[in-house]
């Protein structure tokens, strides 16, 4: 999976996470490790996960200096098994030593959302569904948890409010009805997306001619039923309430697509290790 790290988005969060660390200078470092120290360095695995963010690495040591060689042994995407090498570097100790923790942070959580995207992605293989991820990410590492679920073979949504048309219940609310809503999309060149909570609702966005719905905190059970009922004539989201445990009951209810935010609200951070040896 490429990670791709040339968005100036990702440069300036590699840049706030370096500033909001080394502050005005890395006190113990420049302490206790004499100027021009070589050393090398491995960062591995401590539990079975699923890698991203190591791109991550030539950025964040681009930003101080000092490094001689890196090589990433497990790219994003890639499984790592309890004591499995991800990267290697070698260069300045100081550097290594003031780098270690941005790049544990950055590794541990976005390497976190793969794992669990992969979990999702693994519940619902051998149906046609495929797991979407949400909007509800860390605010300001958006691209970068979004990437981090795509290296764990999820599908992106809509990345920000922007890039996509999804009419949910509030938007009706506000619009005056369904009818409302779908027609002052009708024109709009982005297809329209639209939530449903009733089966009134269902069948007035089916006749607006929406062709492309969000079923919102249904069971499987009626999920289905719903799904029977649009026969075929829109694709079909599920959202609200879809865990590890019930993705694949969903996906077995006929949905083209199922969400869920705890892929990245609630992926916790995994545990990678970095240890220096001087040269």
């Amino acid at each position: 999976m490429h990670f791709d790290t040339s968005h100036p988005e990702v440069l300036e969060a590699v840049r706030r996470a370096l500033a909001e660390d080394i502050g005005s200078g890395d006190i113990t470092t420049q302490l206790t490790v004499p100027p021009g120290r070589a050393a090398h360095g491995v960062f591995r695995a401590k539990e079975p996960l699923i890698v991203a963010g190591v791109e991550l690495l030539p950025l964040i040591y681009g930003e101080l200096g000092g490094i001689r060689q890196l090589e990433i042994v497990a790219p994003s995407g890639a499984h790592a098994r309890p004591g499995g090498e991800i990267a290697r570097v070698r260069g300045l100790a100081s550097t290594l030593l003031t780098a270690e923790r941005t790049a544990l942070n950055f590794m541990q959580r976005l390497s976190g959302v793969a794992t669990v995207a992969r979990a999702f992605s693994d519940a619902v293989r051998g149906t046609r569904c495929r797991v979407l991820d949400t909007r509800k990410t860390t605010p300001g590492l958006r691209r970068l948890e979004k990437m981090a679920a795509a290296a764990g073979c999820v599908t992106n949504h809509r990345m920000g409010l922007y890039d996509a048309v999804l009419i949910k219940n509030n938007h009706i609310a506000a619009a005056g009805g369904v009818r409302a809503a779908m027609d002052a999309v009708r024109n709009h060149p982005m297809p329209a997306e639209i939530e449903v909570r009733t089966l009134e609702e269902l069948d007035e966005a089916l006749a607006a001619g929406a062709g492309r719905l969000l079923l919102d905190n249904l069971t499987p059970e009626e999920a289905r039923e719903w799904i029977r009922r649009i026969a075929g004539r829109a694709t079909v989201e599920l959202s609200g309430g879809i865990t590890l445990e019930n993705a694949r009951a969903y996906a077995e209810a006929g949905a083209d697509y199922i969400s869920s935010g705890a892929i990245t609200h609630s992926a916790r951070a995994v545990d990678i290790n970095f240890t220096l040896d001087l040269e």
